[in-house]
């Protein structure tokens, strides 16, 4: 990422980059809105499906309570759902794609009906901490890895950021900057366009709040 920053692939001027002295910067950090495969309990993962009618409301409403921030920086997971999210919240603003804020790689467990998962998923959810992913899945070290490194490449950006992702990627980012969380943000449930929100120095990062959208 530092190379493409370098070679001037994320140049561009940002759109709120004064902070008033004792003001707040702060990064926020969505999950998308529902697909279809959401709504009939399937295990998502890196499936490409678009947000459904009740999705884009669900987004809406986000952009909605977060009417009055002028975002500087957006960022999104590639992933069509994430991408439609980031649209919606933040119109108009120019969106970078970063593939560490891809949803965890479920391997062969993708598409698992989640109201009939089967032992090794059902095991694995029971007990995030404890229990390591399925073979062929992607482990949450690497998920908190691969999030990890965004985070520390973000840290010097001036100016509110908007980050659409993904449910286990999102609690990989909140892993990261909650210290001592030990695997506490795994098993908590985190809904479509749910949002948690950090204050941000310009290189310090605050613990994230659950960030309660008010219409």
């Amino acid at each position: 990422m530092r190379a493409r920053m370098q070679a001037g692939l994320w140049k561009r001027e940002a759109r709120n980059t004064h902070i008033p002295p004792g003001g707040l910067i702060m990064i926020y950090i969505i999950r998308h809105g529902k697909t279809e495969l959401n709504k009939a309990f399937v295990l998502q993962g890196r499936s490409n499906y678009p947000l459904n009618k009740e999705g884009i409301r669900q987004a809406e409403e986000a952009a909605q309570g977060l009417k009055n921030i002028e975002f500087s920086y957006v960022f999104s997971s590639p992933l069509v759902r994430a991408v439609q999210t980031a649209r919606i919240v933040a119109p108009g603003a120019a969106i970078t794609v970063d593939e560490r804020l891809i949803e965890m790689d479920y391997g062969p467990y993708e598409g698992t009906d989640l109201r009939d998962p089967g032992p090794e998923i059902t095991r694995f959810f029971s007990d995030f901490v404890h229990n390591p992913a399925p073979e062929g899945m992607e482990s949450l070290e690497s998920v908190v890895s691969r999030t990890g490194e965004f985070i520390e490449d973000i840290r010097s950006l001036t100016g509110d950021i908007l980050i659409s992702t993904h449910a286990i990627a999102m609690k990989g980012i909140l892993e990261n900057l909650t210290p001592g969380s030990n695997g506490s943000y795994w098993p908590k449930n985190i809904g479509n366009c749910d949002v948690y929100a950090a204050s941000h120095s310009g290189r310090d990062i605050g613990v994230p709040e659950h960030f309660i959208i008010t219409l």
